[in-house]
């Protein structure tokens, strides 16, 4: 197949390109998905067969402040991608986010689950999912959570470099969700597009914990003896509020057929030892 991937650069793309370049032609041209003509231009002359929609305004804090360009790149533009790929009459696999729901469910969400947004960034991934279904049948919603990859920034990136400047680090012990590595997303989205199995997929890699929980994982694995300290949301003022839970129940994947993605930890555990720190 013809690939065209969005955001090809970015932590998930490079991964993409990656795990799909044996096996696919990879387009990965930049070009900007806010122009509805060039846009369409673009994918109309390039004819990919499917096309990965990664591209998006992905700084939940800021896109409380710079709302317009956060809804511009995230529905304006993903409805210009999938109008795009309508008119090649190419799957779209667009990739969404677990701040869809507010976070109220404590044993987490099942793709039926009604979405609830409570921050703008969360808001603007759901309204790009609203025109993904509106503009195409062919399409693939992949809600993901709490991405962590070589190429980018990340939550583990972050704090092995704070780790590096400060003798006590504070993190939150209060907002649960599943942490996901981009190499087993990409290797996911592979299996999932060799059939036209649409619909909307929750993929992330199993097990669960807090973003404290999470940091203790990462020191403990790279061996590193920093005093960690748990505080609440409330104590950690951030411009966007975060769901209290927001761990995605994979459950259409499993209905489908497809294998569990294997235990976040394990995923940390070989993410760190490529990882230079």
């Amino acid at each position: 197949m013809r690939i065209f991937i969005t955001g090809a650069t970015g932590m998930l793309g490079n991964d993409l390109v990656k795990v799909l370049s044996d096996d696919h032609k990879i387009i990965t041209k930049r070009v900007e998905i806010t122009s509805l003509e060039d846009i369409v231009d673009f994918i109309c002359n390039s004819k990919p067969d499917a096309i990965i929609h990664t591209a998006a305004f992905t700084d939940v804090d800021a896109a409380e402040s710079a709302k317009d360009k956060a809804y511009k790149v995230n529905v304006i533009g993903t409805r210009n991608v999938t109008l795009a790929a309508s008119k090649v009459k190419a799957p779209i696999i667009y990739i969404s986010t677990d701040y869809i729901f507010d976070g109220e469910k404590s044993e987490g969400y099942y793709e039926f689950d009604k979405p609830n947004p409570i921050n703008f960034y969360g808001l603007t991934k759901y309204l790009g999912e609203v025109c993904v279904r509106n503009l195409t049948n062919k399409f693939y919603i992949v809600r993901t959570s709490w991405l962590f990859g070589e190429h980018g920034r990340n939550f583990v990136k972050t704090i092995l470099e704070l780790a590096e400047e400060n003798e006590k680090i504070q993190v939150v012990d209060d907002q649960i969700g599943s942490p996901t590595y981009t190499l087993d997303l990409a290797e996911a989205i592979r299996e999932l597009i060799k059939k036209p199995a649409y619909g909307i997929y929750h993929i992330t890699n199993s097990g669960h914990c807090s973003w404290y929980e999470f940091a203790k994982e990462v020191f403990k694995e790279a061996e590193i003896n920093i005093k960690l300290e748990a505080v609440s949301s409330n104590e950690f003022k951030r411009p966007a509020r975060r769901p209290k839970c927001s761990i995605l129940k994979n459950y259409n994947w499993k209905m489908e057929g497809f294998p569990t993605l294997r235990d976040y930890r394990v995923a940390l555990k070989e993410y760190l030892r490529g990882l230079k720190f």
